[in-house]
């Protein structure tokens, strides 16, 4: 009986690349992670460090540098990232050379709220503790309890979004009675802007007025604009 060598030799071919298959997985299965790799994805300043992130991890036992890769539960370091006060949002993932990769958002505040211990007011319209690590450069909110965020959010998000009011709008002060002045940039007048509705028209009307008052080089002549009285603009001079 002749022997078919060209058999033996696919048989014998296939069986070594099962055998490194095998080991290949074998191996990356029990690989020890050695690195944490994190990425921000704000393009902004950091309202926590990497550092932070490491300390977050240490505390609550997840030693990523000494842990196996199938031993690390992903979603468990997600809601743990995601936990953290500064952190919106984080997706976890591992990398083929063994490391542990993260991409954080930041959460991001749009203003400074004066009390007496005072927070920001983040994008979403929820309380957002201060940062150890840096300051943000935001308008400042005085006036305004914890309880009335949902009231004064519509407002700040619309000037925020906004290039205009961004530029001018240094802060807002909550009176009393539920009214609203706005604080401008360089300009010596009290904007009245009333109750948080309406909003859109009456910065319509604000920015109709002042690039009139600008050409007319009046900008100084008032001490008080009031955008409470619908599609009119009521000014009071000094």
């Amino acid at each position: 009986m002749k022997i078919n060598w060209n058999y033996i030799k696919i048989f014998l071919l296939l069986g070594v690349v099962f055998f490194l298959f095998a080991f290949a997985e074998k191996r990356n299965s029990t690989r020890i992670l050695s690195d944490v790799n994190l990425h921000f994805t704000n393009n902004e300043n950091l309202y926590l460090t990497e550092e932070a992130v490491n300390k977050l991890l240490i505390q609550n036992e997840v030693r990523v540098k000494s842990i196996g890769k199938e031993a690390l539960d992903l979603n468990r370091v997600e809601t743990l990232l995601e936990a953290h006060e500064m952190v919106e949002n984080a997706e976890v993932f591992l990398t083929v050379d063994g490391k542990l990769g993260a991409e954080i958002t930041q959460r991001k505040p749009l203003a400074r709220v004066l009390a007496s211990a005072p927070f920001y007011l983040d994008r979403h319209g929820f309380k957002m503790p201060l940062s150890e690590y840096y300051s943000a450069r935001v308008p400042l909110v005085t006036g305004v309890r914890e309880d009335q965020l949902k009231e004064v959010y519509p407002l700040m998000d619309f000037i925020t979004k906004d290039e205009f009011l961004t530029r001018h709008v240094t802060g807002l002060h909550r009176l009393p009675n539920g009214k609203y002045q706005i604080h401008l940039r360089q300009l010596d007048f009290v904007l009245m802007f009333g109750e948080v509705k309406d909003i859109e028209l009456k910065f319509k009307n604000f920015k109709a007025f002042y690039q009139k008052a600008l050409k007319d080089k009046k900008l100084d002549a008032y001490e008080k604009v009031d955008l409470q009285f619908g599609d009119q603009v009521v000014c009071t001079k000094k």
